[in-house]
């Protein structure tokens, strides 16, 4: 009986933060359009900051406007009345979070963004409140019922779903894309996944470039020192015309007794298959598995028969793609 309580608790708890989220996005209104835009064109830093819960969810807010192109940090409401307020300039945009508003930490930061004519945008929960009236943009909090009645719950989960809001909204705004993205997530799997197949390609010498009429014994030869098991057959004009795999000759050596003698080009495939340098790699693994095959020449885009490189799936597993 006692498991089933707790559960019943959950779902409760779940239930009024739903609640309080659905009665958010019915107060979205041209408030967060504005704030939206002060952010985007903002040429300097966002700083966030509040106090208690609310403190937690400004870092959190901040770290994710940081993640998608926004500079941006989250000031300790504590620390700025001792001498923090001179992280903050002229150009900066401040946005203070404040369930009640009337935080007594929060009220040397309003003041000193007023006289110092620092755009201000207020989290807020009371109309009435200090920060709702002295915000430039003020976004309002609905009412909501905090879970237990004592403990902000359903408040900071308003709160910080409109951070998110903010910050996605804004990434909109600036048109920041993956590939923006990756250069600020270069470690971890967010970073392995949006790595380009020109990060991973072998190139150069490393590339296996034979010439169309090498004979197949010479190839094997030279598919025995490149150790990629495949082969990339160009004419005389150095353009790419077919590909040969270890798996081919040695499929062809069984059906023909003089087969070292012929030419490569009379079993390459032609055609071969081909991806772009600037494709995530997560795409090339795609086709790769669509098309059961272990690797992909990658072209020039303005010249299709020109190779610049070759993608393994090796290459791609060893970076923790998938």
């Amino acid at each position: 009986m006692i498991k089933k309580k707790f559960i019943a608790t959950a779902k409760d708890v779940i239930n009024l933060e739903i609640r309080a989220l659905q009665n958010l996005k019915k107060n979205i209104n041209s408030s967060f359009n504005d704030a939206v835009i002060q952010i985007s064109k903002c040429q300097s830093k966002v700083i966030l900051c509040g106090v208690g819960k609310s403190g937690l969810i400004a870092s959190k807010i901040a770290a994710t406007l940081a993640s998608v192109g926004t500079p941006s940090f989250s000031l300790s409401a504590s620390e700025a009345s001792h001498g923090d307020l001179g992280m903050i300039s002229k150009k900066d945009i401040l946005i203070l979070i404040s369930n009640s508003g009337e935080t007594r930490e929060l009220k040397n930061i309003i003041q000193y963004a007023k006289r110092n004519k620092i755009f201000l945008i207020g989290i807020v929960s009371k109309k009435d409140s200090v920060l709702y009236k002295a915000s430039d943009t003020k976004l309002l909090i609905p009412k909501v019922i905090e879970a237990g009645g004592i403990v902000p719950t359903a408040s900071t989960t308003s709160q910080l779903a409109l951070g998110d809001a903010l910050a996605i909204a804004s990434m909109k705004f600036k048109r920041f894309g993956k590939m923006d993205f990756k250069k600020l997530h270069p470690a971890g799997s967010i970073g392995s996944q949006l790595k380009t197949v020109e990060d991973i390609m072998i190139t150069g010498d490393k590339i296996p470039f034979v010439n169309e009429n090498l004979p197949t014994n010479k190839a094997l030869k030279i598919l025995s020192e490149k150790k990629l098991g495949i082969l990339i057959v160009r004419n005389n004009k150095k353009k790419t015309i077919g590909i040969i795999t270890d798996g081919q000759i040695r499929r062809f050596s069984q059906k023909s007794s003089n087969f070292q003698s012929l030419s490569i080009k009379k079993i390459m495939t032609k055609k071969p298959i081909s991806i772009d340098k600037n494709e995530l790699a997560a795409k090339a693994l795609a086709l790769m598995n669509s098309k059961k095959i272990t690797s992909l020449i990658v072209n020039k885009k303005e010249k299709p028969l020109s190779t610049i490189g070759v993608i393994h799936i090796h290459n791609i597993l060893q970076s923790n793609i998938s």
